[in-house]
């Protein structure tokens, strides 16, 4: 097929749950593709010789040549090719930002719209899982040991590929399930918990040791893991976990939450399905989320299947300027979510007896461009205005948890609190790397996992070296 004929295919669409119907249930969103049309899709890959998709992955993945295996039906290499550098797509298959990364650059875009990687990514992943689920074996051992601080995208991704070299590694995770935000944090209607258990149980078949219920700074130290334990070299990869409220009035109310706290209660712990699950979330018919990034409508899309109606999200800024994906947020419009932009909430009102009963915000408009180049929000004078609600979430970010850095304060942080490393991925303590959100701040799974893997590679050479 010629470059011609490739681009008079349009883009196969993805499969959804009707709105109506998703918008009651925690089942997965999105269907998956079909093989027929998964293959027509990757016939719309122009086959570039300077493939720009691939710089745009984090974790490097031969875009061209998985797309063209999946084109000639030919899966077992597309899997192959997939797994020899991503150790988690079934999850980036439906959680990355492609439409920022890898579909960006795609060629196609200039003129029509991107290959859809993304979708292709799960289906490849999901086919891998059904028919080989073997996919990993154990190299020969080399006898180093390597811990892992954190088992969410970054420690994952670190664990596989140290484990694909041979070394001995160990997890260690504060929860009492590994995989970070991709099980506390992201719904179930995005991402299945089964395909996060089943990713993980991969990288256990590699000799990957996992433990849970540890948290490093309080059972283990890092100094007690290098000198007391005998590990070679440790990567934190903790994440930023702690919330950040915006300081206003009213936070103390009953049906306050931070989005990690609710999101938490609901995915972790099941509260979705209390009181056959232990743990309890307030449920409200009125609920407003204030944020513009996937965590928020990850909040708002999950306390409308909780009953709420409305569910309304606020964000300070204009909806082009909102950082969650555009795929989220129609998702999110469809099912109900009532969306108000340009809007900041200034206080949160309660009733005599302590419980949440609306929220004062005003009206904002843009103003000059910010230290990060996007249009400052300033108040209009004089609209103040009131949305009643029962239930405020708040999900304007997280920052890094002291609680490890406090126990190693020869670990270098910088003013915010997040590690310091050099080009190698290394802190100010000799064998002990860091990587994803503890190092960078709040960002995607994505780019987690690139950390995770660069990490890797520098791990190896230190290893290799005798250090």
């Amino acid at each position: 097929m010629t470059p011609a004929e490739r681009m008079k295919i349009p883009r196969q669409s993805m499969p959804e749950q009707p709105a109506e119907v998703r918008a009651h249930n925690f089942q997965e969103v999105n269907c998956g593709l079909a093989l027929e049309v998964a293959r027509l899709e990757a016939e719309r890959c122009l086959r570039c010789k300077d493939a720009k998709c691939v710089t745009g992955c984090p974790v490097g993945v031969n875009i061209p040549g998985f797309l063209d295996a999946v084109a000639e039906g030919d899966l077992n290499k597309a899997a192959d090719i997939l797994y020899s550098a991503n150790v988690l797509p079934g999850i980036t298959g439906r959680v990355c930002p492609q439409e920022r990364q890898c579909e960006s650059q795609c060629i196609r875009a200039k003129k029509s719209t991107s290959a859809a990687v993304g979708y292709l990514e799960r289906f490849v992943a999901d086919w891998a899982r059904e028919n080989r689920p073997d996919q990993y074996v154990a190299p020969p051992p080399t006898g180093k040991r390597v811990a892992v601080v954190g088992g969410g995208p970054a420690g994952l991704t670190c664990a596989g590929e140290l484990a694909k070299k041979g070394h001995a590694v160990t997890v260690f995770e504060a929860l009492h399930k590994p995989g970070g935000v991709l099980v506390y944090g992201i719904p179930e209607f995005r991402l299945p918990k089964r395909i996060v258990e089943i990713e993980v149980d991969k990288l256990r078949k590699l000799g990957v040791e996992i433990v849970c219920n540890v948290v490093i700074g309080q059972t283990y130290t890092i100094r007690g893991l290098l000198d007391e334990e005998g590990f070679d070299a440790i990567f934190i990869a903790n994440g930023a976990g702690l919330p950040v409220f915006q300081g206003i009035a009213g936070e103390h109310l009953k049906g306050v939450y931070s989005a990690n706290e609710y999101l938490t209660r609901v995915n972790l712990m099941g509260a979705f399905r209390f009181p056959e699950n232990d743990t309890p979330v307030v449920r409200s018919t009125q609920v407003v989320v204030v944020g513009g990034g996937n965590t928020a409508m990850d909040a708002v899309r999950t306390a409308r299947r909780l009953g709420a109606d409305p569910a309304t999200l606020v964000y300070r800024r204009s909806r082009e300027e909102m950082p969650a994906r555009g795929e989220e947020v129609r998702h999110a419009e469809e099912e109900g979510v009532r969306i108000d932009v340009l809007v900041n909430p200034i206080q949160i009102l309660g009733t005599d007896d302590g419980w949440v009963r609306g929220v004062r915000c005003v009206r904002m408009a843009l103003g000059e461009p910010d230290s990060s180049g996007r249009r400052a929000p300033v108040e209009i004078p004089g609209s103040e205005f009131e949305i009643p609600c029962q239930v405020f979430i708040e999900a304007i970010g997280t920052r890094a948890n002291p609680l490890l850095t406090q126990t190693t304060p020869e670990l270098k942080v910088n003013r915010k609190g997040y590690l310091e490393t050099d080009e190698d991925s290394m802190t100010s303590v000799p064998g002990v790397f860091a990587g994803g959100d503890i190092v960078r701040g709040s960002a995607t799974v994505i780019l987690a996992m690139g950390d995770g893997k660069r990490s890797a590679a520098a791990i190896d050479r230190y290893l290799q070296a005798g250090k």
